[in-house]
């Protein structure tokens, strides 16, 4: 007698059912501050449902063996070789012999899904018995030479990450507080002298019932512009290398914009004003100037000097903000020691604590030139303006690229700098 193909339908038709009525119940529990809330009912019928799908899922299992019981009883006691091969079944010894394929196809977990009716997941997972694997892998073949051609070799490639350069964290920009503009142009007025008059004064002259004058400071102010400039720069990549390893650009566009930040620095700092360059704080007219050789005492080393210009800008009426210059003259600062020998400033930095001389933040970059540092009220003294802030922006659209399946990704940012008082920023000059 046949097997009854209709009753295993039914069954499965029947777990189907018992799984979707569950999953209803699923969804409906409550989740409160990362806790599921589930009343009492709610927990008997998804159990009760529970018992249900086991025992229809082993009632199947059990149709299942009697199926395949049947299959192999009828199965003829010999198939030809030249048949099984055409078939593309994997010729074994045994009856019946079957490809991986075929069991998976015919397994109740791919018989589960219904045609896709039922979802893409399977119930259970495919396992195969260890008689099939038996049956199938039991006899092994010896190699006696490896094969040609690519791959050539057995075993699966390790491809290691790309190890990447360290970024420089410490940025000029990092001592400007965040200021956006939706303008093309900054205007602003730079004030070049303040005299302070300010004092106390009496009610009334001395001798007579007149009412006393108050004194008059005086301020000069001077009309400027800070246009918006455009930092940007670019490069080309093949869009299948992209699409195949995305890695490498997320590493491109990092670099990129890694690359804007440094220019960013070159530019508050040393931007000459011409052309698209900002108008950076080393050259803006009106900074004040401070030698070490000329200005402070015979004695002083790197840190007293700085500290010495910081009071330029104190007695400017700004309170500076922070301290820039380059990494050579930061490692001169930090290896200095007292007369015992001990490190003066490296330990607090050593462990862990933001780098900062004389209470004042501490940026060192390339970008300024060594030997010269920088003290001053960043915020006050000056403004930095974003317009547009770095963004990355890839096209197709640039020469033949698109013929030859190439984009340009590109890096680009708007920014602007006003330096409204010049008098609040110090240049230092280490070497003359």
């Amino acid at each position: 007698m046949s097997f009854d193909e209709s009753r295993l339908r039914e069954l499965q038709s029947a777990l189907r059912a018992k799984m979707a009525n569950n999953k209803e119940i699923a969804d409906s529990f409550r989740i409160e501050n990362g806790t599921v809330i589930v009343n009492q009912d709610q927990k008997s019928a998804f159990d009760r449902n529970m018992a249900d799908i086991k025992e229809i899922k082993s009632l199947i299992e059990a149709m299942e063996a009697m199926k395949a019981a049947d299959e192999w009883g009828t199965a003829p006691s010999h198939d030809s070789v030249a048949s099984a091969a055409a078939a593309g079944l994997t010729v074994l010894s045994g009856p019946a012999a079957k490809s991986l394929g075929d069991m998976f196809i015919e397994s109740a977990e791919f018989k589960a899904l219904n045609g896709g009716r039922s979802g893409a997941n399977m119930p259970s997972p495919f396992v195969l018995q260890k008689a099939d694997v038996a049956g199938m892998w039991g006899r092994k073949d010896v190699y006696s030479a490896l094969p040609s051609g690519t791959p050539g070799s057995f075993g699966t490639i390790q491809r290691d990450p790309i190890i990447v350069p360290p970024m420089r964290t410490r940025r000029v920009r990092d001592l400007f507080p965040a200021r956006t503009t939706t303008a093309a142009v900054i205007e602003y007025f730079s004030m070049t002298g303040f005299t302070n008059a300010a004092s106390s004064v009496a009610e009334r002259n001395a001798g007579n019932s007149a009412f006393a004058a108050k004194p008059q400071s005086g301020f000069t102010f001077t009309g400027q512009q800070a246009p918006v400039r455009t930092l940007a720069h670019w490069e080309a990549a093949h869009r299948n290398v992209l699409a195949d390893e995305p890695q490498l650009r997320s590493i491109i566009d990092n670099e990129l914009l890694y690359g804007l930040r440094l220019q960013e620095d070159e530019q508050i700092l040393n931007g000459n004003g011409l052309g698209e360059n900002l108008t950076g704080i080393l050259q803006t007219n009106g900074i004040q100037t401070f030698d070490k050789t000329g200005d402070g005492e015979a004695t002083d080393n790197y840190a007293d000097t700085i500290r010495r210009a910081a009071t330029l800008s104190f007695l400017a009426y700004y309170e500076p903000t922070g301290v820039v210059l380059h990494p050579n003259d930061w490692e001169r600062i930090e290896l200095s020691k007292d007369d015992n020998g001990q490190y003066l400033v490296a330990i607090s930095v050593a462990m862990g604590s933001e780098p900062r001389l004389w209470r004042l933040p501490v940026v060192d970059t390339p970008a300024i030139t060594e030997g010269t540092a920088l003290v001053g009220a960043f915020g006050s003294g000056a403004q930095l303006y974003d317009r547009e802030q770095a963004s990355i922006r890839i096209s197709e659209q640039h020469s033949d690229f698109f013929v030859r399946n190439a984009i340009v990704i590109l890096a680009e940012q708007r920014l602007a700098l006003a330096v409204k008082r010049p008098e609040a920023f110090v240049k230092i000059d280490f070497t003359s």
